[in-house]
């Protein structure tokens, strides 16, 4: 895993690595979700964004959805509070996911239809969320990573910028928790 990369002079993540334009370090950037809360926890509404995302996972694995990963974006990732002057209002998470033993997809919508219902999940976790089946049809798993690559490596202005991956499973989240908690507390008390 490497570190996540700092915002370049546009207060974007750089979407390959601008020394080397041909290496493999680029985006997606494979790093830990503890790093992600080191790096990105650093004000309270940022915090809140944070602590959603962990609780969005939590109900993600307590649905056994533990093997995969998670694309992160949006302008949670983007020095948004200087380019817009405004805090992030969410994370863009794309669930990419191996279904459960004896789970199908079917059973899986039918005993979590809120995980499946995109504006319950915003409301409810400040998590802009999709899911995407790595056991799809080839096809339909090729046409979905494109998607997703050419929706987010681009801001709406067209500049490039990168984004995020990390693992699904739940191994880092209780080292991530910790750390958020630790970032909260101080932020809190200069209230």
């Amino acid at each position: 895993m490497a570190p996540v990369p700092a915002w370049n002079n546009q207060g974007l993540i750089p979407p390959i690595d601008e020394g080397n334009p041909v290496s493999p370090d680029r985006s997606p950037y494979l790093v830990s979700l503890t790093d992600v809360v080191h790096r990105f926890a650093t004000s309270l509404e940022r915090i809140t964004i944070l602590d959603g995302l962990l609780r969005y996972r939590a109900a993600l694995h307590a649905t056994n959805l533990t093997t995969g990963f998670q694309w992160l974006d949006g302008s949670f990732l983007e020095h948004v509070e200087l380019l817009e002057e405004r805090p992030p209002h969410d994370i863009d998470v794309v669930t990419f996911y191996t279904l459960p033993l004896n789970s199908t997809q079917q059973t899986l919508l039918q005993a979590n239809p809120v995980l499946f219902q995109h504006h319950a999940v915003k409301d409810a976790y400040q998590v802009d969320g999709y899911l995407v089946s790595l056991q799809a049809a080839p096809h339909r798993l090729v046409e979905r990573s494109a998607y997703w690559y050419s929706m987010w490596s681009h801001r709406r202005s067209a500049a490039w910028k990168g984004y995020l991956q990390v693992d699904l499973d739940p191994a880092d989240d209780p080292a991530a928790a910790a750390v958020l908690l630790g970032m909260r507390l101080p932020l809190e008390d200069s209230l």
